[in-house]
């Protein structure tokens, strides 16, 4: 039996990286140096103790986005359709770790859930050292025609990237790691096929609020508009039956750390279940929920 891809990380589109490094750094994150994509995209990464990571997204060199979407670059006319549709803030692609981009990808056009061409490419990576790296790539893309405003792929390293980030890796507001990705849909059940076999999560357990599939190191849930309300005391105005992304949950080592960090930066919150809720800004495109590590 297969087992389920586990997070690698996440896709977060924002109107540019300054910005977002603005806003996530208030928030207690550390984030990595700015680094460009060979398509006209560039990334300022925020990286976890568990290996997972967040991708906020910016638009570099447009002309080189427009040439590259033109080519049919998935990843880029993706992006491009949700920044169309949806704006420039938001979370937009769940990207899960495999040891075989190749084989996913024919497993996803097999199951008629590709969402396009695979890509392989490579960037330069700055070090905390200030030493230069090289990261690549291969990506392998799912996608569901009824959800266009999300989409799923998965992510092989040619030449992963040095093990030992620990000075990127330690964040003021105390985050280890993520525990949830949080989908929004009027219809959740609609979208649990999708996501199993996408995922090759063993199963989909559902309840009157929505599903939820263990991706192994993650939690991916999709929940109503009743339960972005129960759950995150998040309104939901989206009236479409697609697919969206809502919020992230992060384990933080102690909740009191998290707090005073949060205050400390004039950072409004409120309190629910057990967790700090943040709610989106510009720089930051979903909910952010933190609670204590289990």
């Amino acid at each position: 039996m297969r087992e389920a891809h586990p997070l690698d990380h996440l896709v977060l589109p924002v109107a540019s990286i300054g910005l977002a490094r603005e806003r996530l750094g208030k928030l207690g994150f550390t984030v990595a140096a700015d680094a460009a994509h060979p398509f006209g995209t560039e990334n300022a990464c925020i990286f976890f103790a568990d290996k997972t990571y967040l991708e906020p997204l910016g638009v570099a060199s447009p002309s080189a986005y427009e040439a590259a979407t033109q080519a049919g670059n998935a990843f880029t006319a993706r992006d491009q359709a949700f920044r169309f549709r949806c704006g420039d803030n938001g979370l937009s692609a769940i990207v899960l770790g495999t040891g075989d981009a190749d084989r996913d990808h024919i497993r996803f056009v097999a199951g008629r859930l590709s969402g396009g061409e695979m890509l392989q490419f490579e960037r330069p990576m700055k070090m905390p050292d200030g030493s230069q790296t090289a990261a690549a790539f291969r990506l392998a893309f799912a996608a569901d025609l009824r959800a266009p405003d999300f989409f799923l792929f998965t992510c092989q390293r040619i030449n992963p990237l040095p093990s030992d980030r620990r000075a990127l890796e330690t964040h003021a507001n105390g985050v280890v790691g993520i525990t949830e990705i949080v989908l929004n849909a009027t219809d959740p059940k609609a979208f649990a096929g999708f996501l199993k076999r996408a995922s090759s999560a063993t199963e989909a357990r559902e309840d009157a609020l929505g599903i939820s599939l263990d991706a192994g190191n993650a939690r991916i849930s999709v929940l109503s508009p009743d339960g972005m309300h129960a759950y995150f005391d998040l309104a939901t105005t989206v009236t479409d039956r697609g697919l969206r992304g809502a919020a992230i949950v992060f384990a933080v080592a102690d909740l009191a750390v998290t707090e005073a960090h949060l205050a400390a930066n004039g950072i409004t919150y409120t309190r629910k279940n057990n967790r700090i809720l943040v709610r989106a800004a510009s720089g930051q495109g979903a909910l952010f929920a933190f609670e204590e590590k289990r």
